[in-house]
């Protein structure tokens, strides 16, 4: 089974202030394919930001991460039950969950395992999605071109391998089941510069930028994006494209 690759639990406080939210659309889409509302496994959970939404269309959601630092930061809400455990040995009996989802973490599991793993919780005709998101977009040219350059040209050779999945959305992963269609979906937020400032903090490549070259690369994009966003308080639109691989276990 391939190591945890954990890029994440240094900064979980920060991932769970900044990460967006998935759109209660995506939720809605995959209850309605699922054969019951009982159960839903969330692999690779980190903070929460999809566990809590599943929780508004399931009766109990078990939530996974293999950092317990990612769990401890989670958020709460009484019908999730948060473990730390890999998405590989999800803990759940057998033939259990009517929904398997990974978001954002696909990229970092050992699929094969992963996969073993899903078809021996699900329940017949139960639903695996596969959610992740790339680069946000801002609507704003000036400040879009500050953030697509700066994660191009100066974060490019720091992205872990993985990352490539992420940009093609997830269409390079090996998915052998029978995929459904969901519709096409989007993270929309409204943000102020703090806010899309705290969520590029999260991002792993700048976490290997400042152990290679120290802070002053991250400095530079912080001067570029507040001279192209002007006030710091007006608030922006920001939205990622989602892609979501689903289908019958």
């Amino acid at each position: 089974m391939a190591t945890f690759k954990d890029h994440f639990s240094s900064h979980a406080a920060g991932y769970a202030a900044h990460r967006p939210t998935y759109p209660a659309a995506l939720v809605d889409a995959l209850a309605a394919a699922a054969p019951g509302r009982d159960l839903a496994l969330d692999c690779g959970c980190g903070t929460g930001q999809l566990s809590v939404l599943l929780a508004a269309r399931f009766a109990r959601v078990v939530a996974t991460d293999a950092s317990a630092q990612q769990i401890a930061n989670a958020r709460p809400h009484p019908s999730v039950t948060y473990r730390t455990a890999p998405a590989e040995r999800s803990g759940l009996p057998d033939a259990s969950a009517d929904l398997v989802t990974v978001a954002q973490a696909a990229h970092w599991l050992d699929l094969d395992a992963f996969y073993a793993e899903a078809r021996r919780v699900a329940r017949p005709g139960a639903i695996l999605a596969l959610v992740t998101y790339g680069v946000p977009h801002v609507g704003d040219a000036a400040a879009e071109a500050v953030v697509q350059g700066f994660y191009r040209d100066v974060l490019g050779s720091y992205w872990p391998p993985e990352r490539r999945h992420v940009e093609d959305g997830y269409r390079g992963l090996a998915f052998p089941f029978a995929e459904i269609a969901t519709p096409p979906l989007a993270i929309a937020v409204s943000w102020s510069l703090g806010d899309l400032i705290g969520y590029t903090e999260t991002w792993s490549a700048v976490r290997a930028l400042e152990r290679a070259a120290g802070r002053a690369p991250m400095e530079t994009f912080l001067t570029a994006l507040a001279e192209a966003w002007g006030e710091p308080e007006r608030r922006r639109s920001v939205r990622w494209p989602l892609s979501v691989r689903a289908g019958r276990l």
